[in-house]
């Protein structure tokens, strides 16, 4: 005997709530904003430290319309040909947008190398400076909402766009501090070495982002906490009669996915192990909110219930064995 539901009545499994698409637009609004202030901050200074800080916002504006494209995807309910819905298109757009840092990365190091072995001098360097710290400030703006909103709804997308609008200001930063020295002491090479340095930084930021996505797409269970807590709600029903065993998480996008079997005595009804699994999966959903919760109910005394899984997803470690549920 099974049973499931999602998190809300009348939400099909894999239904993605409310449209974050909003977001990505503000996302792509910011990019182009900043694109056209840093670009000018490079035309006023000639500085390729800015000039890399503009190359990276462009990558901004392709990742933020690929979020776009992932998050009306996701938001997409389950359906005939996707039943856990479409959730995992955000994963891809977070990888990508990791792949797409791995390229700004490269643009602003080949810069550097080039204006290391040729510098030259820096131009207006006070108006350039206001104008790029303008395009920071947009950035810092947005990158925190986007932190925040992705958190709030478990949206890779929106987490990743975040975090790479955070990376780009603190190349800002970098970058600023850098051209400023260089004006201030007339070293050249302090430019494309600053340049260089954010290069290698937001390349290890790609990176984290793509291993991220790889994680998730290939269904990690979800994290140690929310384990925990699924585990501590089934700690609340255990008892000489209620076992449980077989318990699988994964995520897909901003839903949860539980399952896991409860064991009871063979001479119940089906009606009271009914009303059992409908309170244990009311109180997974009630502790983990978005979650689609699927329950398999088997009688204890039967060795069979304990052959269909090599491994439960707990935090202790535990296994399967019957004893003590």
């Amino acid at each position: 005997m099974s049973s499931g539901r999602a998190d809300r009545p009348g939400t099909v499994a894999g239904g993605q709530g409310p449209s974050l698409a909003r977001y990505a637009w503000l996302s792509i609004a910011a990019a182009v904003l900043t694109i056209a202030l840093k670009s000018g901050a490079y035309l006023l200074t000639g500085s390729v430290g800015l000039l890399s800080d503009a190359a990276e916002s462009v990558v901004n504006l392709v990742a933020a319309i690929v979020a776009l494209v992932a998050l009306t995807v996701a938001a997409r309910p389950a359906d005939a040909d996707h039943h856990y819905g479409h959730g995992k298109a955000e994963y891809f757009s977070a990888g990508l947008e990791g792949l797409m840092i791995f390229v700004a990365a490269a643009v602003i190091l080949a810069s550097a190398v080039q204006r290391f072995l040729h510098p030259v001098p820096l131009e207006r360097v006070g108006v350039g400076l206001a104008v790029s710290a303008a395009a920071t400030a947009v950035n810092a703006t947005v990158g925190l909402l986007l932190i925040r909103v992705g958190r709030r709804h478990r949206s890779a997308t929106l987490s990743a766009d975040g975090r790479h609008l955070m990376t780009d200001v603190w190349t800002s930063v970098g970058v600023l501090v850098g051209v400023l020295l260089v004006g201030l002491t007339g070293w050249l090479r302090l430019d494309p070495v600053v340049a260089a340095l954010v290069g290698v930084n937001i390349l290890v930021t790609g990176g984290r982002l793509v291993a991220q996505s790889v994680r998730a797409l290939l269904d990690q269970a979800l994290p140690p906490a929310e384990l925990a807590t699924v585990v501590g709600v089934l700690d609340g029903f255990r008892s000489p009669d209620v076992r449980f065993h077989g318990l699988q998480t994964r995520q897909s996008g901003r839903h949860r996915f539980i399952s896991m079997h409860v064991l009871v005595p063979g001479a119940w009804t089906v009606q009271r192990g009914h009303d059992l699994l409908e309170q244990v999966e009311a109180a997974v959903r009630a502790a983990l909110p978005g979650s689609t919760v699927q329950t398999h109910l088997e009688p204890h005394e039967d060795p069979r219930s304990y052959q269909d899984y090599g491994f439960d997803s707990h935090p202790d470690g535990a296994g399967t064995a019957p004893a003590g549920g």
